[in-house]
């Protein structure tokens, strides 16, 4: 416990540490069985060692069948033997189950044959590991890399950071190095650069296009909002015109020449004025004339009232409308 404790202040130091430096951490990790199981070396003294491990079960099956038939001898022959040939042949199989136990904690007990060579077989592969991830981890620039298959539990582990193909690929290299010339060394490291760069340019390119998926998508739903925030814009602008023409059609509309009839001052009489006014005594035509400035005073005042109604029926519907539009506006704002 106090050794992951101090893994993980370690690393948190170090992540702290790069973030100041203004880079990101570079994190992989390997996994160790993958790795041998891919190295030819361990797959062939693993088999070796694993044909030792038969021949062992094989000698312990020996042994019990071997004290198996001690114990059926006995039971059978039992009643004819003394009590002291009882007791050696109870002694003998005592020892002999003795020997077997001490034969399977020699073989494949916690201190085995079978976990010492296993363990004198995998210290050198694993070297070789160690040595390959500290030349790819000084290669590339890794914060940290960790094995998957240690006791540092890894919830979760992305693909892409798993570096255990290009260790099989480094150890693969490294034992071929010892059966090339100097002319063809050079050669596999330049192809081993090559090969380096183009898996780096392929993880590159991946993330490069995921990052540009993801910035197409934000700009697409910028776009998306700010089309919609225009197209609402403008209807809310075209309604306000309208009201705005609507609410001024309904004031500045001069009325009709028959609802306002003009009538001319009374110091500045005209000829057909005067022609009216001058009546032949005793004719009956003043009569007539005086009501018709009595239905033209009411027509002038039914027309003013006819207009004022208008206006009044005008700013009701445009504060309907207006009314009408907000509660729209508030609705959409809601719906988003």
């Amino acid at each position: 416990m106090r050794k992951y404790t101090l893994l993980l202040f370690a690393c948190l130091w170090l992540t702290q540490h790069a973030v100041a430096q203004g880079r990101g951490v570079k994190i992989g990790y390997i996994d160790m069985e993958y790795i041998l199981q891919n190295v030819p070396e361990y797959s062939e003294a693993k088999n070796l060692l694993e044909q030792k491990a038969q021949k062992w079960k094989q000698e312990i099956e020996v042994k019990k069948n071997a004290i198996t038939k001690l114990k059926e001898s006995l039971k059978v022959e039992q009643v004819l033997l003394t009590k002291e040939l009882i007791e050696e042949r109870e002694e003998e199989i005592t020892l002999q189950e003795t020997e077997l136990m001490d034969y399977q904690l020699k073989r494949f007990g916690p201190n085995g044959d079978l976990i010492v060579q296993k363990a004198v077989l995998t210290q050198p592969v694993q070297d070789q590991v160690f040595n390959a991830v500290q030349d790819i981890a000084e290669a590339k620039k890794y914060d940290f890399i960790f094995d998957r298959t240690s006791e540092l539990t890894m919830l979760f582990a992305a693909k892409r950071f798993d570096i255990s193909d290009q260790v099989v690929r480094k150890l693969a290299r490294s034992s071929k190095r010892n059966q090339l010339t100097k002319k063809q060394l050079k050669e596999e490291e330049a192809k081993e650069a090559k090969e380096d760069m183009v898996e780096e340019s392929s993880n590159l390119t991946e993330r490069q296009k995921k990052l540009d998926e993801r910035k197409a998508a934000r700009e697409k739903l910028v776009a998306d909002r700010k089309a919609e925030a225009e197209a609402k814009r403008k209807e809310a602008e075209d309604r306000k015109k309208q009201a705005a023409e609507a609410k001024k059609a309904g004031v500045t509309t001069p009325a009709p020449a028959s609802e306002t009839p003009q009538i001319p001052p009374a110091d500045k009489p005209n000829a057909n004025a005067a022609t009216t006014d001058t009546v032949v005594p005793g004719s009956s035509e003043s009569a007539p004339a005086a009501k018709s400035k009595e239905e033209q005073a009411a027509d002038r005042k039914k027309a003013l009232e006819e207009k004022r109604k208008a206006l009044e029926e005008k700013k009701r519907k445009v504060l309907e409308e207006r009314e009408a539009a907000r509660k729209a506006k508030e609705a959409s704002t809601k719906q988003n």
